[in-house]
């Protein structure tokens, strides 16, 4: 499927369903249920005791309607102080309870989350885009955190002061209690109408902001390429449109919660009207006292904060379960078969990497590659060389196992890429050097490896040199907010992982494309040497380093044109042949 500018649809990450969400809630919390149970006694306490203010400031003007003396207000004023402080003391407690439980929750859904995100399949990732996984990473935590640090614990205190409250008005009289609820049908209403618009609404504003980062994403890392054909108009309309779709959605929940707002207010005015005027009659007939009726109003006012504040955090607690519910979609992602780390032996005889009648579509229809037919023996270094889009880079993907073939089969060291789990390596010309300590970095390829490991893997790559050089040696921070690497000793870090990995298999996609002229044949000499010793598929950027290769494979249009060394295929005077001297004439050309 494309999209109407012609380029292949995003396949999104998942959602889950409402149910799915309410039950993945349900098993986080499973484990923590002492901690709920403690922060919902608390909170209940600490509400039942706030309620005693109502009934005390009724007994008062009882006191003063019947022209008692002062001193008579001295005790219900003392106690009114006393339950001030308790209900303020247990609702402190009872809301740390709550928080924490909250927090941690989130932290272990959060754990979760990015557990699976770093175990998915790249291909996965590259059908949805980074956009869509970069907006769950960052907007939608960002928007369960603060639904849980904030609106959770107000929820919890709202809903239990409006369940006991309802309960003490039916203490003080049965008629007070249906006189409050004459605003509860308006209220039910007003929600039932709020989730049913809110619930889709912001369902669509997450995606649109994703598909909305991906554009920015998409059209900011490929500037160069952009500006290079002219491109700048299509590109810009399309942020513009994604932009828009984004805001549009925006301004239709704004318009929603003002709607939302508007419809409160009528159901609170009802209810305090009923209230009040059912007071009026009671008193007339002598079945209360102005007091009991003052407690009554009072309690229903008290009820507009929490209720008000229930009905208010729908808005965010909508917006949370939407985000919770994209989350929750990419932990229940189905994860890859286990993979054996032990690293495999070399059997005599047995190819290191097949390839065999393999074909790949990104879009339907139009074929990347096909029928390819390619066997790597141990420890035999192959080049892939042809022009831009002739299917190198898909391929090797293919072998490490970033995509699966749309038909044929690829084995690498006796199994399928995606089940050989250290067995091959891949290294691209976009190396990201995470932000930390050197040290840290190299040993994202193995985290028990040791100082003089570490050592001896830049040396075999010659980095080491400039890695002590550093102000503070392998503890110097680098990455963001860190000592900036360049080019070229980013490539050299890539490849020390290599080393320190020990895949027998190794994929080097254009490694050192980005190294430029004057640090190609270093960066090409590092390559060499972390791959000593492996089976090895290079997509060549530079002709001199098929040269060096066993042997050359030569792809046009998706399919292999030829195969042989590099002599024979000089010799042959096909399509490599023309490469090379193509190649080499331009090396020779004098620049100005």
């Amino acid at each position: 499927m494309t999209t109407a500018s012609g380029s292949p649809a995003r396949e999104l990450l998942p959602t889950a369903t409402p149910a799915r969400t309410r039950a993945a809630v349900r098993e986080l919390l499973r484990p923590h249920r002492a901690l709920a149970a403690g922060g919902a006694v608390v909170m209940v306490a600490a509400t039942t005791v706030g309620l005693l203010t109502q009934p005390l400031l009724g007994h008062i003007v009882d006191l003063v309607t019947e022209r008692r003396p002062a001193g008579a207000l001295t005790l219900p004023v003392v106690l009114l102080v006393l339950v001030a402080v308790a209900q303020g003391v247990a609702t402190a407690f009872g809301m740390s309870l709550v928080s924490r439980l909250g927090e941690t929750v989130l932290a272990e859904l959060r754990e979760r989350f990015v557990e699976r995100a770093l175990s998915l399949p790249l291909e996965r990732l590259e059908r949805a885009g980074s956009g869509d996984l970069n907006s769950r990473v960052t907007r939608d935590v960002s928007r369960v955190a603060e639904a849980v640090r904030t609106a959770l614990p107000e929820l919890v205190r709202s809903g239990l002061s409006i369940v006991l409250t309802l309960a003490a008005l039916a203490v003080l009289d049965w008629r007070f209690l249906l006189a409050a609820l004459l605003a509860l049908p308006l209220q039910a209403h007003t929600a039932r109408w709020y989730v049913r618009n809110a619930t889709p609404l912001y369902a669509k504003e997450r995606i649109a902001t994703g598909a909305q980062q991906q554009q920015l994403l998409d059209t900011i890392g490929g500037a160069a390429t952009v500006r290079a054909y002219r491109a700048e108009a299509g590109h810009t309309e399309r942020v513009t449109e994604r932009s828009r779709a984004a805001v549009d959605l925006t301004l239709r929940g704004v318009q929603l919660v003002l709607r939302f707002y508007s419809r409160l207010h009528v159901a609170e005015y009802t209810g305090l009207a009923a209230v009040l005027v059912t007071g009026f009659l009671l008193v007339r007939g002598g079945s209360a006292s102005i007091g009991t009726a003052t407690a009554a109003a009072l309690y229903f006012h008290s009820l507009f904060g929490p209720v008000n504040t229930a009905l208010v955090l729908l808005d965010d607690a909508q917006s949370a379960t939407a985000a919770l519910a994209r989350l929750v979609g990419v932990v229940d992602e189905p994860a890859p078969a286990a993979a054996d780390d032990a690293r495999p032996q070399d059997v005599p005889g047995v190819p290191a990497v097949t390839v065999e009648g393999v074909g790949h579509a990104y879009v339907p229809g139009r074929p990347v590659l096909s029928d390819v037919d390619l066997v790597l023996r141990p420890k035999e270094k192959v080049a892939l060389v042809g022009a831009s889009g002739a299917g190198k880079t898909t391929l090797a993907k293919i072998v490490v196992g970033i995509h699966r073939p749309s038909s044929g089969r690829v084995e690498v060291g006796g199994g399928r890429p995606a089940e050989t789990g250290r067995t091959v390596a891949l290294v691209t010309q976009e190396v990201h050097v995470f932000s930390g300590p050197l040290a840290d970095d190299l040993r994202l390829a193995r985290p028990d490896a040791t100082d003089e490991e570490l050592r001896e893997a830049l040396e075999r790559v010659g980095a080491l040199g400039w890695a002590q050089a550093l102000p503070e040696g392998l503890d110097t921070v680098v990455g963001d907010g860190g000592h900036r690497l360049t080019a070229d000793r980013s490539q050299q870090l890539a490849l020390a992982r290599l080393v320190l990995a020990d895949p027998p298999v190794a994929v080097l996609d254009e490694a050192t494309a980005e190294a430029g002229s004057s640090g190609a044949g270093r960066l090409e000499e590092a390559a060499e040497r972390a791959l000593e010793g492996r089976t090895a598929l290079v997509v060549a950027h530079r002709l001199s380093q098929a040269a060096a290769a066993d042997r050359v494979v030569v792809m046009e249009e998706g399919r292999i044109a030829e195969s042989g060394t590099h002599d024979e295929l000089r010799a042959a005077g096909g399509p490599y042949a023309a490469l090379w001297q193509a190649w080499a004439e331009h090396r020779s050309t004098p620049r100005p």
